[in-house]
């Protein structure tokens, strides 16, 4: 029999979880990390890139602006790449759909994983509300930008180390969510009480399902859930500010808390505390808008494309070793039905560089995935987990996220195995990979940003110091 008692009313303390988090947030220095500051430069600019280049699909587009029709706000949060200006919780919705909407964004991979750049809707469309509206206690520079974004990648990513959620078929926003109001609460100048409050709402919220992800579900939610939910998360931060009561035990209570309601009654599980960890060991996705897992495939079958592209009516089979987790996660057979689909299929992902020696956002499109040869390559892929890369992707050491691709012809010659352990923007290949990140930044930005506003973002980004110093709202400005 257990010692609770439903009856009793004493108000407990607030969980270990959500002090651990509210402190985090008001008394860590995450600035003693200059590592950790110069990767939230590249992040920031990496998310903002990946949020313009978004603005070229017009089913991202067609969600964007307010509710309804007319439900502007004058002086509000604006939203880069357009013209809206809204208030701010709208706008972090329609910010965190556009840096999420072509799975471009910089992830995190452990138990659960996600993509902790994803609070960065909440964060910059509040910060620019603030300085815009006066509210804030004193004006939010760009400084002030990337310590949010680090202590919400925190957050996110520490929670995520040694909680799965998705195993009990949660969706990972919910980390999202929880950064969000975490850290957007800190933002508003709450007090450690108000910021538990809004931490724990964000517990209660529980989490979307993670249908919209996997078969034969998987559809366009997946690109705009980070949206709502780091919008979400920023609603409850403003709602604890105007003094919404919070509900300490919001995990453990047994009976009606997260952990026993949809934890399967399990203690949330932490292996180290809340630093600058995450932001310093984030993954980039540099090379290719495609789900991480498949990444290192994607750049192995990138590198056997001249040896197979005049030869693919002679292939007859291919074999991916892969993760436990990309064969558990994108291992997909049968009809792909939407774009969204197709980017979490590491067949096709593998099959489109095979056929045209690349992987961009246009080739999850019809036009592209019609090509008979791409279900042709899908129905020959023989994908088997490999022990070592299933190893290796779990070792916090490594933290490898390998995969090898062979491929065999009816004559019976073979090609060489090409495997890759650790993509471009790992940790361990960042000096390889900066170059191409700011590329690629200058890329998306100049395709959507007038060339003056480009050149002086630019311009700006170039250095740490003077990027740390400018106005979130002056950035802003460049960027509409």
């Amino acid at each position: 029999m257990s010692g609770f008692d439903s009856r009793d009313a004493t108000r407990p303390e607030y969980d270990r979880v959500i002090l651990d988090i509210a402190d985090y947030v008001i008394d860590y220095d995450v600035t003693v990390s200059g590592e950790a500051m110069r990767t939230a430069r590249h992040c920031w600019m990496d998310t903002i890139g990946c949020a313009l280049y978004a603005l070229q699909y017009p089913a991202c587009v067609n969600l964007l602006g307010p509710v309804v029709l007319g439900a502007n706000m004058p002086g509000g949060a604006r939203v880069p790449g357009t013209s809206y200006e809204l208030d701010p919780v709208r706008a972090a919705w329609n910010l965190g759909a556009m840096l999420r909407w072509l799975d471009y964004n910089d992830t995190w991979l452990a138990a659960e994983w996600g993509h902790p750049s994803d609070n960065l809707g909440a964060i910059f469309c509040l910060a620019d509300y603030l300085n815009r509206s006066g509210a804030g206690a004193k004006p939010i520079t760009m400084h002030d930008v990337l310590i949010a974004m680090i202590k919400a990648h925190e957050i996110q990513g520490v929670i995520a180390l040694e909680n799965s959620f998705n195993r009990v078929g949660l969706d990972h926003v919910m980390l999202v969510r929880i950064a969000s109001a975490a850290v957007c609460a800190g933002m508003l100048g709450c007090s450690r009480d108000e910021i538990c409050a809004a931490i724990s709402h964000a517990w209660i919220d529980g989490s979307s399902l993670r249908t919209y992800r996997h078969a034969p579900n998987a559809g366009s939610r997946k690109s705009w859930a980070a949206g709502d939910a780091t919008s979400r998360g920023l609603f409850l931060a403003l709602t604890a500010k105007r003094g919404e009561m919070g509900y300490p035990s919001a995990l453990t209570v047994k009976t009606w808390g997260f952990q026993d309601v949809l934890f399967q009654g399990r203690d949330l599980s932490f292996s180290r505390k809340f630093g600058t960890y995450v932001m310093a060991n984030v993954l980039f996705k540099i090379s290719f808008p495609a789900e991480f897992h498949a990444q290192t495939a994607a750049e192995a079958a990138v590198q056997l494309h001249d040896s197979v592209k005049n030869r693919l009516e002679a292939i007859e089979r291919i074999v991916i070793r892969t993760q436990e987790s990309a064969n558990r996660i994108i291992n997909k057979t049968g009809p792909l039905d939407n774009p969204a689909d197709r980017d979490h299929c590491l067949q096709y992902m593998v099959a489109i560089p095979l056929i045209f020696g690349r992987l961009t956002a246009e080739d999850y499109e019809d036009r592209i995935a019609t090509d008979p040869r791409v279900d042709a390559l899908r129905e020959k892929m023989e994908v088997i987990e490999d022990e070592r890369f299933t190893r290796e992707y779990l070792e916090s050491d490594k933290r490898a996220i390998g995969n090898a691709i062979q491929i065999f012809f009816n004559d019976g010659t073979a090609s060489e195995e090409i495997f890759v352990d650790y993509p471009v923007g790992h940790r361990r290949r960042r000096a390889e990979g900066i170059p191409l990140l700011l590329e690629k930044f200058e890329r998306y930005l100049r395709g959507a940003i007038n060339e003056s506003n480009a050149d002086r973002i630019l311009e700006i980004c170039t250095n740490q110091d003077s990027f740390e110093s400018v106005l979130v709202d002056e950035m802003m400005s460049l960027l509409v």
